[in-house]
């Protein structure tokens, strides 16, 4: 403010330019080189988990597999690598699809589910096959979709299996054949076709006819095979139960027919013993062992009567009377009269 009361601006002295910094090329490009020296270490690892296995390229060329674990590759492109799930099973559903917004959890395929049997009927057969991965490398380079080639490899083999086996058999009774047969003759072309794939399991879910009425058939049927099953098993049962008691008591007549057998032995050596005994008795006096054997058959013939025996000069029995019977007789009828 000036001395009338006025207000001037003093004018204010200008700015001094600032000063750019000025960063050397050589900055530029050691950075350059350390991002690149980054990518290129970043890049130089990768990890392989324990289900997996990875394929190693070099300019397009198969140089390795490894296994699981931290690997080190060339960067830049230079070396390449695909990772591939090989202890994991996969699985392939034919004739039906798993479809969780079902209202039975899986949509049906007609198409791949109908075939003709061996006797020339129509049914619906659903499989579901597990696969694993085998030669990650033979997977990756030897064919375009491996997992097609063993889709229509599985279906040719079930077709052809189903095609030569009858109805009934496919139906009730033959499906473990079926599956061992298709298991077998896909193992044999999958080892020809050396695609990387190796099948593990193939398994029938589900057969049955195409209409309903030859469905009740062959349900009719299969309960009455059940049915048949269950009055085997209650005989074989039964047969289990009555064997063992009848072994028994075979074992037992067996024990005393060996018994009785033993004891008849014994009492004839028994009775030879006392004949050879009596016999040398007999030798000794002759006379009187006749007579005492001869008194003693008598007393075993007539135990009740007493006899009167009368003897000759020479020892010899001469009369044998029952005197106290015909007494005792003769007085009864005495009396009577």
């Amino acid at each position: 403010m000036d001395e009338n009361g006025t207000y001037r601006w003093a004018p204010q002295p200008p700015e001094k330019p600032k000063k750019q910094v000025k960063i050397p090329g050589k900055w530029i490009g050691w950075t350059a080189a350390f991002l690149a020296l980054l990518i290129a270490i970043s890049t130089c690892f990768y990890t392989v988990d324990d289900k997996q296995q990875a394929v190693v390229t070099t300019f397009g060329k198969v140089t390795d597999v490894t296994e699981a674990g931290v690997h080190f590759k060339l960067p830049f492109g230079i070396q390449r690598v695909q990772k591939v799930d090989v202890n994991v099973y996969q699985k392939i559903e034919l004739g039906y699809r798993t479809d969780s917004n079902s209202v039975y959890g899986y949509d049906v395929d007609d198409k791949e589910s109908q075939m003709i049997t061996g006797d020339y009927n129509i049914v619906n057969v659903d499989f579901f096959v597990e696969y694993k991965i085998s030669d990650p490398e033979r997977y990756l380079y030897s064919s375009d979709s491996p997992e097609l080639i063993l889709r229509n490899l599985i279906q040719s083999q079930i077709r052809n299996v189903v095609g030569s086996t009858t109805v009934d058999a496919v139906l009730t009774t033959g499906k473990e054949s079926i599956q061992m047969q298709v298991r077998q003759l896909v193992t044999e072309i999958l080892e020809e076709y050396d695609i990387g794939l190796s099948l593990v399991d193939v398994r029938i879910q589900d057969a049955e006819p195409p209409t309903q009425e030859v469905i009740e058939a062959f349900k009719a049927v299969e309960t009455a095979k059940q049915q048949a099953e269950t009055v085997v098993n209650d005989a074989k049962a039964y047969q289990n139960a009555q064997i063992p008691a009848a072994q028994a008591q075979a074992d037992q007549l067996t024990q005393n027919a060996e018994y009785l057998k033993q004891k008849r032995i014994n009492e004839a050596y028994e009775q030879v013993a006392m004949f050879n005994a009596m016999y040398e008795q007999y030798a000794q006096n002759p006379a009187i062992t006749r007579s005492r054997m001869y008194y003693e058959a008598i007393s075993q013939i007539l135990p009740d009567v007493k006899l009167y025996i009368n003897t000759a000069k020479d020892g010899s029995v001469d009369m044998l009377l029952p005197l106290e019977s015909i007494v005792e007789t003769t007085g009864s009828n005495g009396g009577n009269d």
